[in-house]
């Protein structure tokens, strides 16, 4: 599998990696696992990555890796579209979220993207596609899911933040795009 190390602020650490011949898990434990042995300074085969246990139903699992016996203190993200997947770690307590799409949607995206958008223009796809991404990276970094509508998200103009109107929240957004794919990654106030 090709990965690519994506350019990210202090204490994150993200790759984006695609092969058509590898499933999206294994694509996303072994960028997981590429992430957290980098972090750990130890070799990847050593890092262990599983998927946690459902704690109930709907419930949307996380990756968890350990080290030598012993749970590592990162949180996971990913994020995966066709045969691409994108994955950062960082501090638990740092609020993050990702969205990978390609630069070429097809129409039933366009037609969902721009159900959903408030832009005045909605024809100009790629400003659709970067609006999208960034409210899809605000909605994963929020963590309530399909509960809250991609048309509570707002962004500022120049798309640098991010807020759900309900909570005081707001996230910083970072364009990771490579390769043929819009990436985005949200992400709240990190740990001092």
């Amino acid at each position: 599998m090709d990965s690519t190390p994506l350019d990210t602020p202090d204490g994150i650490d993200a790759k984006v990696g695609w092969d058509p011949k590898t499933t999206v898990h294994d694509r996303r434990r072994i960028l997981a696992r590429e992430l957290v042995a980098a972090r750990l300074r130890v070799d990847p085969k050593e890092v262990r990555v599983d998927r946690e246990a459902p704690k109930q139903f709907g419930y949307h699992t996380q990756l968890l890796a350990t080290h030598a016996g012993e749970d590592v203190p990162l949180a996971i993200k990913t994020a995966s579209f066709g045969s691409a997947t994108v994955v950062a770690v960082a501090d638990p307590a740092v609020p993050m979220g990702l969205d990978i799409r390609d630069m070429h949607p097809s129409e039933d995206d366009v037609f969902t993207m721009q159900r959903h958008s408030h832009l005045i223009d909605e024809e100009n796809i790629p400003a659709l596609l970067d609006h999208w991404t960034r409210v899809q990276a605000v909605l994963e970094a929020d963590g309530r899911g399909v509960r809250v509508h991609p048309e509570h998200v707002r962004l500022d103009t120049p798309l640098n933040r991010g807020w759900i109107r309900d909570r005081k929240v707001q996230y910083t957004l970072c364009d990771l795009s490579r390769k043929g794919f819009i990436i985005t990654l949200a992400y709240g106030a990190l740990p001092l």
